[in-house]
């Protein structure tokens, strides 16, 4: 029980794949959860995950659904649907692993099935929980350009969609979370190079109040990156999501030289009557500091906490089905995010089919 003496929420996880188990592994030792077990189609699997965490190995989904508040769906992209809706048809609340469907159609149909057994949807953009980005949270205003670069080597997993839904979708959810502003355009190119989908990726997506942001994506790199560079007035922050840390620089803005600087063009550097130098003031004219770029830019170093997102993520979920609070990701955001990252596919596939020779 817990100590306000509601029972604990029983979350099981239907898929151990490599996410899947990261997902048991954390949920077995979480606090204010009780751990409903865990299931796979691949039996072996689920009995060697469950044998590590000393939780169930359930028989199959109904199963492991019968003995659950709540599940997380890790299983490949395209069964999603279909494990969903069979938990939130029985009121059973799900955390689905991102992207939340293949397609629209489904991702609706998950939806609507939430809404007839009244339970709950959170997806798993789990970047929302980045230690970088939550550090650089009291620093972000009004983004006007952002940059993301999410690089990764080739491993044969989640082929089954592009490198758009497989990695992209990530940075297309944080960063219009970050902008909060719809999209109003969208240009996108990309090709395959090892699968029947596209590999590399890059996207460039306008929104409403003029932001713009610029993404790429790539899952056949020589490199792993995860890096995020956001430009706004105040200053430029520069994340590193890999290693949870990042730097925001700003100007020092007490500095002559920047605060009387001229708002206004005076044609062509003409000077008014009677104003020597275009009218602008001594202080204007003051010469850079001596020091450089030191001087004039402070920087201030952004250190995560060392808390895995992912942890976040479930805990953020496991107070979402105790009535504390709302999801994190609800269906409706995963949605928005699957719809942009699809439009962005269409013109990937658009672009290369108008390209190839005839």
């Amino acid at each position: 029980m817990s100590p306000g003496g509601r029972a604990l929420p029983r979350i099981g996880v239907v898929g151990v794949g490599s996410l899947g188990y990261h997902h048991a592994r954390i949920l077995a030792g979480l606090e204010g959860v009780r751990m409903a077990g865990v299931y796979d189609a691949d039996e072996a699997r689920a009995a060697e995950v469950a044998a590590a965490h000393g939780v169930r190995a359930h028989a199959s989904l109904g199963a492991l659904l019968e003995a659950a508040d709540a599940v997380v769906v890790a299983v490949p992209t395209v069964a999603h649907e279909a494990v969903a809706v069979a938990a939130l048809e029985r009121g059973v609340h799900v955390l689905i692993e991102k992207p939340m469907a293949s397609s629209l159609a489904e991702a609706d149909r998950i939806l609507e099935a939430a809404r007839r057994g009244g339970a709950l949807v959170q997806i798993g953009h789990v970047e929302r929980f980045n230690a970088a980005v939550r550090a650089a949270a009291p620093y972000l205003e009004e983004p006007l350009f952002v940059e993301s670069h999410r690089m990764a080597p080739f491993v044969p997993r989640s082929i089954d969609v592009a490198v758009v839904l497989d990695l992209m979708i990530h940075d297309v959810d944080l960063v219009g979370a970050l902008v909060g502003r719809p999209v109003r355009a969208i240009a996108a190119t990309g090709i395959p190079v090892l699968t029947g989908n596209v590999d590399i990726a890059n996207a460039r997506l306008e929104f409403e109040g003029g932001a713009v942001a610029n993404l790429t994506a790539s899952r056949v790199s020589t490199e792993r990156k995860r890096k995020v560079r956001i430009f706004q007035r105040s200053g430029y922050l520069s994340l590193d999501l890999a290693a949870g840390v990042g730097e925001f620089l700003r100007l020092k803005r007490a500095l002559p030289v920047f605060e009387a600087a001229p708002v206004s063009g005076g044609g062509h550097g003409a000077e008014a009557p009677g104003e020597p130098d275009g009218g602008r003031d001594a202080a204007s004219a003051a010469p850079l500091p001596a020091g450089g770029l030191e001087d004039v830019v402070e920087r201030i170093p952004l250190q995560g906490d060392g808390v895995e997102p992912l942890r976040l993520e479930l805990e953020a979920f496991r107070d979402a089905v105790r009535g504390e609070r709302a999801p994190a990701v609800d269906g409706e955001q995963g949605r928005q995010a699957l719809a942009l990252s699809l439009s962005i596919q269409e013109r990937i596939e658009s672009h290369v089919a108008d390209t190839r020779p005839s």
